[in-house]
């Protein structure tokens, strides 16, 4: 059987990130510097420190994520010999998907650091704040939360944003519209609908600026073939071409996530093992859900380096 790296999204992050690393390894501490080099800031000082207001802002916390999650790759690396190449696929969640492409060889650090902070800045400038929501339908399925959309009364835009696990659904789009999905949900099967902490809404038709924003940068941006191939969130398949990768990181930007079907294509490619690199554990209790025969291993502490050790990985 086969393994693959996955890299956390949104909504991961928390003051302290990364700072155990940067203290025992120089890898790390390398990575989070040529971060801050790229964007000319102080961006690991305030992923060490807070305020959390200020590294929640979208801008702020897309590239911290990122620069987490490879500065722990580097550390598997370094320090356990761990071989990117050969895994059979890389994948990430919303941002994280380009974390994956700068894992595998795809996008320098540096660009990709610089790209996210583009995509953060558009994201959040693309819908006046107050004006978009997201939240999350908790034990409905796919068809269970269009069903609550279609249903629901009031104008403006409510979409499917994010199919993340077998019974938890993320919509989004204008306030008042996800707000009476949500108040309509448990009609529909839904156990709970909870509003998310975000400042936009995200993976929504209602980010088309920010898909424009990304497409003129993403334009000029030097891509290579990733190595191990990508599993893209807009397909939940393989995408390997720079032209082909171009294009679905700007569909991405108001396209669904299909995470469900991006670990159901892993897994039927013969994936057994996902190792979750960066901040937090949000994707390894997603797999559990998605999959209950597959290891998951989140990796973003130095105590995590002997669990990974101990992984039997082909």
């Amino acid at each position: 059987m086969a393994h693959a790296f996955i890299f956390p999204g949104q909504g991961s992050q928390a003051v302290g990130m990364g700072m155990a690393l940067a203290e025992n390894f120089p890898a790390a501490a390398k990575t989070f510097e040529e971060v801050d080099e790229a964007l000319g800031q102080k961006l690991f000082q305030l992923m060490c420190n807070g305020p959390i207001e200020e590294l929640t802002l979208t801008a702020n916390t897309q590239p911290a994520l990122m620069a987490h999650s490879i500065a722990a790759l580097r550390v598997l690396q370094a320090e356990a010999g761990a071989d990117i190449a050969a895994a059979k696929f890389v994948a990430g969640h919303s941002l994280g998907e380009y974390t994956a492409l700068c894992a595998a060889d795809a996008l320098s650090l540096s660009d990709t650091a610089k790209l996210l902070r583009i995509r953060g800045d558009a994201m959040q400038s693309a819908v006046p704040v107050g004006e978009g929501a997201m939240a999350a339908l908790i034990g409905v399925d796919l068809d269970g939360a269009q069903k609550a959309i279609d249903a629901a009364a009031g104008d403006g835009v409510c979409e499917i944003a994010n199919d993340n696990a077998p019974g938890q659904v993320v919509i989004s789009g204008h306030k008042a519209r996800v707000e009476a999905v949500c108040a309509g949900a448990k009609e529909f099967a839904a156990k709970m609908a909870k509003l998310l902490p975000v400042s936009a809404p995200f993976h929504s038709s209602l980010m088309q600026p920010a898909a424009d924003a990304m497409a003129a940068a993403l334009a000029d941006a030097d891509i290579n073939e990733p190595k191990p191939a990508l599993v893209a969130n807009v397909t939940a398949t393989i995408a390997t071409e720079p032209d082909d990768i171009r294009d679905l990181l700007v569909k991405q930007v108001t396209g669904r996530v299909r995470w469900t079907d991006s670990v159901n294509y892993m897994s039927s490619e013969g994936c057994d093992t996902f190792i979750e690199v960066g901040s937090g554990k949000v994707l390894s209790g997603l797999i559990r859900r998605i999959n209950k025969g597959a290891t998951s291993l989140a990796v973003g502490e130095p105590g995590d380096l002997e669990a990974f050790k101990s992984l039997s990985l082909d």
